[in-house]
């Protein structure tokens, strides 16, 4: 690895929208522009690592209500609660609605918490310089924004059931704030993902060098 040259020393730098590679003109200009988007050139994200954390910290707060805050109402055959999501993943799982319950329990539970540890475990090496599986982080912040596009499964899944079911009129579900605290979280970690700076994982190579 320590082998590698680096773009720096390319005198090249990477646009972190399209991916253009382009002549690193930034110490003669002070600022350049990619030729193909347009988007103001810059070698490192600004104050990447502490937005990240900001938006990162603040959607565990708000995992927090969304989690003990009923996120969905059912009134079916007479009997009527509100649900949280555990609740509403067991609710299912009884009822033999085995796939849903498994849908809601992986994107809300099994995702969300992947998510904090993942985007945790790369702020963290990525301030302290790590060099410590450079590649395995790469491929773990790819991964984060590829689940990026699924996170919002639970709060659809919470809206096609309670349309179908009004739809059938078997009963009446609604959604409640729990699940406003839910959709919240999930635009902060994706803001954390997206505030990220990748590019942080490496320069743990050029501190050891």
């Amino acid at each position: 690895m320590s082998g590698r040259l680096r773009a720096r020393q390319l005198g090249v730098i990477g646009c972190h929208v399209c991916g253009l590679v382009c002549k690193d003109r930034l110490g003669e200009r002070g600022h350049a522009r990619c030729p193909c988007c347009h988007t103001t050139l810059r070698r490192r994200r600004p104050d990447s690592i502490g937005r990240a954390w900001a938006f990162l910290l603040a959607g565990m707060v708000f995992y927090i209500p969304a989690n003990a805050l009923p996120v969905m109402y059912t009134g079916l055959l007479g009997s009527s609660s509100d649900n949280t999501i555990l609740q509403g993943v067991i609710s299912f799982w009884k009822d033999g609605s085995y796939g849903i319950a498994l849908v809601i329990f992986v994107a809300s539970v099994v995702v969300p918490c992947t998510k904090f540890l993942i985007l945790g475990l790369l702020l963290v090496t990525s301030q302290r310089h790590s060099r410590w599986a450079m590649r395995e982080r790469a491929r773990l912040y790819r991964l984060i924004e590829l689940v990026g596009y699924w996170s919002m499964l639970d709060v659809l899944v919470v809206a096609t059931v309670a349309a179908l079911v009004k739809f059938q009129a078997l009963g009446d579900i609604e959604p409640r704030i729990g699940i406003f605290f839910f959709g919240a979280m999930v635009i902060l970690t994706m803001l954390s993902a997206l505030n990220f700076d990748p590019r942080l994982i490496w320069d743990g190579m050029a501190t050891h060098e």
